[in-house]
């Protein structure tokens, strides 16, 4: 039975800039905002836009966890969703059968963007942990993310 976890978050930067950081610039801005956690990342089909396929190197502060591939499964650029699907690797090879995360970008003013966060999965483990855990780590994600766009990168 899949699950669901959701949480929101306020980040002091302009929901255009974000949407592009998300979107297209994902592959490129990832390793450099978070190097210790993402070696590197490859766009292996598309365009950053729906059924992109993306794959995830892991880096050293990541130790559970080698590489994860996602699939881009929603993308609506006017409504500023996206949906990541984990296809291979990463949280598939922890317990999960279905990983999904959903972001939802609202603006809230000149620079602040609401967002939405919904954390869709399966899991042959019962943890009460899990749905906490997923959510920190995407708000941690999310602030860094965050810091990299509001310290002038490009």
């Amino acid at each position: 039975m899949i699950k669901e976890v959701k949480t929101q978050v306020n980040v002091g930067v302009e929901v255009d800039v974000l949407w592009k950081a998300f979107g297209k610039d994902l592959k490129d801005i990832l390793p450099k905002m978070m190097p210790n956690l993402v070696k590197d990342a490859d766009m292996l089909e598309g365009d950053g836009g729906l059924d992109t396929v993306y794959l995830f190197n892991f880096g050293p502060g990541l130790k559970t966890m080698t590489y994860q591939k996602e699939r881009v499964t929603e993308f609506d650029e006017f409504a500023y969703r996206i949906g990541l699907e984990v296809i291979e690797g990463g949280h598939l090879n922890h317990g999960f059968s279905h990983y999904k995360t959903t972001f939802q970008l609202t603006s809230t003013g000149e620079q602040e963007t609401l967002i939405d966060v919904t954390i869709s999965y399966e899991s042959q483990v019962e943890e009460d942990t899990i749905p906490s855990n997923s959510a920190s780590s995407t708000l941690i994600f999310i602030k860094h993310m965050e810091n990299y766009l509001m310290n002038g990168a490009t």
